[in-house]
């Protein structure tokens, strides 16, 4: 009976387990995590579960009991130490050997760390897993401000949910302004008023030198030109690396992460990849890239579990991202790359709009702000590749619905 060995159980794997049932698949499937819990949801750990307003339960992507019912074994606190591709077995850490036909890599990225003095301080948070969530929570919850290294989104959500724990923040962004690398300067205007609105100090264009840690007391992050931010604790969201160790390791061809196609196949053609750690094909922009999204992780879990299962292979989606911050909702669709004209429809003013990527008319990606009726109209029109009239795009008095013919 065919068995399928997958090392990681965050979106990516967890769902790949239960999809590959959902297919039809009827061999053998074991999901190995180096956690100790059972797999979860993470996008709620920089908002719901830093502020308290959501349970272990809530949290899980499923209960207990699918697992077994599903007849998935789950592997918990384990990992993965090497791919023996000739002998097509994992060695876990311990020496145990795990035979598989075939093999799905899910692990993940890890945070960027900054190697710098006091960096190891236990005041010096990173957010990646539930470990991390319930650390920076303890912190959140002795601090009376924390300085946030890096104006990302994780940055920005974790600001929103220390505001709204009664915590002061600062925002500390190497780059002249927040979102630098993912958003255009329109939507990083408005993220930054609006968090400065509600009390956010956000200081751009500085450099981080170090902590400053006196024995067990953090006294706060010191700048390149010697001055000191104080704080209690601090997080670093200054970006995040694949873990594709154990693929290089075993000879897999790699770039910025594990390269796969479009099916995830890795240059094994009895191995996959999938979620964060894959450096994959873009159809739609005609390039690769490393998305860090739950629908990418989602969409090659589809694609893998349908190709082992031997069913027909889904569509591609759209690319596609979110963020909730205070009482936004930002909702990406598509990838934008900075040489697009951008269409403003609604006023930013009212925190709700959405800013069109057009390419000789063609949309390309949209950011909408508390506007989900433009996100969801934009998410066909780039599958498409629509044309669209920048004027009627403009006009919010034209229903969405009506903008393309």
């Amino acid at each position: 009976m065919s068995h399928v060995l997958i090392i990681g159980a965050g979106h990516a794997g967890a769902n790949a387990a239960a999809m590959l049932r959902q297919s039809g698949f009827a061999g053998e499937v074991t999901l190995i995590s180096e956690e100790a819990v059972l797999p979860y949801q993470r996008p709620p750990l920089s908002k719901a579960w830093l502020k308290g307003e959501t349970s272990s339960e809530a949290l899980a992507l499923r209960p207990a009991s699918f697992y077994e019912k599903s007849n998935v074994t789950l592997r918990l606190s384990s990992r993965a130490q090497a791919i023996d591709r000739a002998a097509k077995v994992v060695v876990l850490e311990g020496g145990e050997r795990i035979a598989y036909d075939k093999l799905i890599i899910a692990t993940g990225a890890r945070a960027r760390r900054l190697p710098l003095a006091g960096a190891d301080s236990p005041s010096v948070h990173e957010l990646r897993n539930v470990a991390d969530a319930d650390r920076l929570k303890a912190g959140l919850a002795a601090a009376k401000r924390i300085a946030i290294i890096g104006g990302g989104y994780i940055g920005l959500e974790v600001a929103a949910s220390a505001r709204a724990l009664g915590v002061d923040v600062v925002i500390l962004e190497r780059e002249a302004r927040v979102l630098a690398r993912v958003a255009n300067p329109l939507l990083s205007g408005f993220f930054t008023d609006y968090h400065r609105a509600r009390g956010v100090e956000i200081r751009t264009g500085v450099e981080i030198a170090g902590f400053d840690v006196d024995g067990d007391r953090f006294n706060g992050v010191r700048l390149a030109d010697g001055s000191l931010v104080a704080a209690d604790c601090a997080l670093v969201g200054v970006g995040a690396i694949p873990n594709d160790e154990l693929a290089r390791a075993a000879g897999l061809k790699c770039e910025l992460g594990v390269c796969v196609d479009e099916v995830a196949r890795t240059s094994d053609a009895d191995i996959y990849a999938i979620g964060d750690v894959t450096w994959r094909p873009l159809p739609l922009y005609q390039r690769h890239g490393r998305l860090e999204s739950v629908p990418n992780a989602l969409e090659q879990a589809r694609m893998v579990a349908a190709d082992i299962a031997g069913k027909p292979l889904p569509a591609g989606d759209v690319p596609w991202f979110w963020s909730d911050q205070y009482d936004l909702k930002l909702q990406i669709a598509g990838l934008a790359f900075g040489d697009e004209s951008i269409i403003v429809r609604g006023d930013p003013a009212s925190a709700k709009f959405a800013l069109f990527h057009l390419d000789g008319g063609v949309v390309r990606a949209v950011e909408a702000v508390n506007s989900p009726a433009e996100f969801m109209a934009a998410k066909p029109w780039i599958l498409a590749g629509k044309a669209v009239d920048p004027q009627r795009l403009a006009d919010v008095s034209i229903p969405i619905k009506e903008v393309a013919p």
